[in-house]
């Protein structure tokens, strides 16, 4: 069997990934294996002290009490014959741009699946909500580039995360990863009881003007390609950390 495997990080029941699925079933035969509630920033998280569950909501939907990333595994290796030709994580709603990678459940699907050996693509709209207007363009957007990886393929152990700006797309660019700015990161407040209780996460204070990044391309209203990578050692800070004095011994 040949198929496309869909997943995200907002749930099995986002307008973004009914989008995604409907786009991509329109080039190939597609299988959504996805969480079956909100997962957002839960990054590369696998389930390990736990049994999985996937319950068939329809034919070849498939909502499952994990991960995104346990969605990918399942997806792969579980709950359908075949292999993906390719996988794709999204449309998710909010843009995952320069360090929001690292948290990003819909992102790190897409690197599980290049780990896998799968090509993989990662979309986010840069929206608070999915305006109709919006979804269907980044959906355009999916079109393109599914159609684009399916026919040119991927280099190994390279996965592409694609942000789509909210109003009109002014072109198409790629891009490398930039840097966010976060304003206050802890939230503290009582409840009635007098207890103290905690948010994490504050809000955004914009980001670092890096020509060429993802950051400074979608907020001119540019589709922001980048390629990441699955390896994470830094070749250049091998070269310079080479004459570190390393002859520490236990004796």
């Amino acid at each position: 069997m040949s198929f496309v495997l869909a997943t995200n990080d907002d749930g099995i029941h986002s307008p973004g990934l009914a989008a995604l699925a409907e786009t991509v079933s329109e080039v190939e035969p597609v299988v959504v294996v996805a969480p079956d509630r909100n997962r957002s920033a839960i990054g590369h998280a696998l389930t390990l002290d736990s049994p999985l569950r996937a319950e068939e909501i329809r034919s070849g939907v498939f909502a499952v009490d994990g991960t995104p990333t346990d969605c990918v595994n399942l997806g792969v290796h579980g709950l359908v014959g075949g292999t993906p030709k390719l996988v794709v994580s999204g449309i998710n709603l909010g843009a995952n741009l320069g360090d929001d990678i690292t948290y990003s459940g819909t992102v790190c699907a897409a690197m599980e699946a290049a780990l896998m050996g799968f090509p993989a693509i990662a979309f986010s709209l840069d929206a608070r909500e999915f305006a109709t207007d919006d979804l269907t363009r980044a959906a355009e957007v999916v079109d393109y580039l599914v159609r684009y990886v399916l026919a040119a393929g991927l280099p190994p152990g390279i996965f592409l995360n694609v942000n789509v700006p909210s109003g009109a797309i002014t072109g198409i660019r790629l891009t490398r990863q930039g840097k966010r700015h976060y304003g206050e990161g802890l939230v503290h407040k009582t409840d009635p009881r007098g207890r103290s209780y905690y948010w994490i996460g504050g809000g955004l204070a914009g980001f670092e003007d890096i020509p060429g990044s993802d950051c400074n391309a979608v907020a001119a209203g540019l589709v922001s390609i980048t390629p990441l990578r699955t390896g994470l050692t830094s070749e250049a800070a091998l070269e310079q950390l080479a004459d570190w004095d390393l002859s520490f011994s236990m004796d």
